[in-house]
C-alpha cells in the first residue's frame, strides 16, 4: 500500500464527506478510494470511518488521525515548496502577515491579479496588527508600517512609504472649533492608537520646532478602523495613516488639519517594510510578493 496515497485519499473523504465525493476531486474511481482508506485501517486496525448507506462520518479515532494527516501533508508541500522556491516561477503555499486594515484595504482588492500572474502560488494571509514572530509562527514574509526591526536576525525591505494625518469630523470642528497649532490638542479629545506602551505622544516637526504633546481623551483602540469610525461620528481628532482616511477626506466626510506639520507617534517612521528570515533570501514566493507590493503602493 502506497501511505502516502492512503493519507491523501482519507484526507479528502473526511473533507469532501464521502467516498464519491472524493473520487471526483480526486479524478479517480470510487473504488481506489474506498480500497486505499480499507488498507490504511486494516494496518492500523481501527475504523477511522463511519459508514452507511447515505452518508459518511469520521469517527473519534479518525478525527484525531485526520489531525496528523493534514499536517503531515501539508509538511510535505512545505518541503516541496522550498525546493522549488528558487526558480523563476513562484510555486507552493505563501504565508504572509499583514496590518488588519492595510491587508483589507490595500492589499485584498488586488490579489486577484497576483494569483493570476502566478498560478503555481498559494497565499494564505493573516490579518493583525501585532508583531508576527517569523520563526514561532511559520510566517515567510511580514509587513509593517512604521515598525523599526528589533533583531538582526530578520531581513527588512523597504518596499512603500506613507504618512499620518490628524483628521477630524467637519461636526466636530464646527462644535469645538479648528485647531491652529498642535498645541491647541490639548484642549480636545483625541482618538488615540493603543500601542501598549502608556504613552501616546504625537510628535509635530514644523519648518522651525518639534513639538511633543502627550494627548488626551476618552478612547483608545488597538484598531485603526475603530478610531476612523469615531472620528466620522463627530467623537475626536484622530491621527491616521493617509492611505486609511485618504477618502473619507476626498468625499468631505473627514477634515485634515495642521497639513503644515508632519505628525507621528512618538519617534515612530513613515516606512512600510517586508520582513523575513535569512534563509529565505532567493525565495520566488517572497520576490513575487514584494515586487506585487511595490507596485500598489507606487505613488
Amino acid at each position: 500500500m502506497d501511505k502516502l496515497l492512503a493519507l491523501k485519499m482519507f484526507v479528502e473523504t473526511v473533507r469532501c464527506g464521502g467516498y464519491s465525493a472524493a473520487a471526483r476531486k480526486l479524478g479517480i474511481s470510487t473504488s481506489s478510494v474506498t480500497r486505499q482508506v480499507a488498507g490504511l485501517e486494516s494496518e492500523l486496525g481501527a475504523s477511522l470511518l463511519n459508514r452507511t448507506t447515505r452518508n459518511t462520518s469520521v469517527t473519534v479515532a479518525g478525527q484525531n488521525y485526520f489531525d496528523k494527516a493534514v499536517a503531515i501533508l501539508e509538511a510535505i508541500d512545505e518541503a516541496d515548496a522550498v525546493v522549488t522556491d528558487r526558480g523563476s516561477e513562484a510555486q507552493g503555499r505563501l504565508r504572509a502577515s499583514v496590518p488588519v486594515e492595510f491587508g483589507r484595504r490595500i492589499i485584498a482588492p488586488h490579489l486577484g491579479r497576483l494569483l493570476e500572474r502566478h498560478p503555481g502560488l498559494e497565499i494564505s494571509l493573516s490579518l493583525s496588527d501585532e508583531v508576527s514572530d517569523l520563526l514561532s509562527e511559520q510566517i515567510d514574509v511580514s509587513v509593517r508600517l512604521g515598525s523599526s526591526v528589533v533583531s538582526d536576525d530578520i531581513v527588512s525591505k523597504r518596499i512603500g512609504d506613507f504618512q499620518r494625518w490628524v483628521v477630524a469630523s467637519p461636526e466636530y470642528l464646527t462644535r469645538t472649533g479648528l485647531p491652529r497649532h498642535p498645541r491647541d490638542l490639548l484642549e480636545h479629545q483625541c482618538l488615540r492608537f493603543d500601542y501598549r506602551t502608556g504613552h501616546h505622544n504625537w510628535t509635530f516637526q514644523g519648518d522651525e520646532e518639534v513639538i511633543r504633546l502627550n494627548v488626551q481623551g476618552r478612547l483608545q483602540s488597538n484598531n485603526a478602523d475603530i478610531l476612523r469610525e469615531a472620528a466620522l461620528a463627530g467623537g475626536g481628532v484622530t491621527l491616521l495613516a493617509d492611505w486609511l482616511v485618504r477618502d473619507d477626506v476626498s468625499a468631505g466626510r473627514l477634515t485634515r488639519v495642521l497639513e503644515q506639520y508632519e505628525v507621528n507617534p512618538g519617534s515612530a517612521s513613515t516606512c512600510i517594510n517586508a520582513l523575513y528570515l535569512p534563509n529565505h533570501r532567493g525565495s520566488s514566493r517572497i520576490n513575487v510578493f514584494i515586487e506585487f507590493l511595490k507596485e500598489i503602493l507606487a505613488p
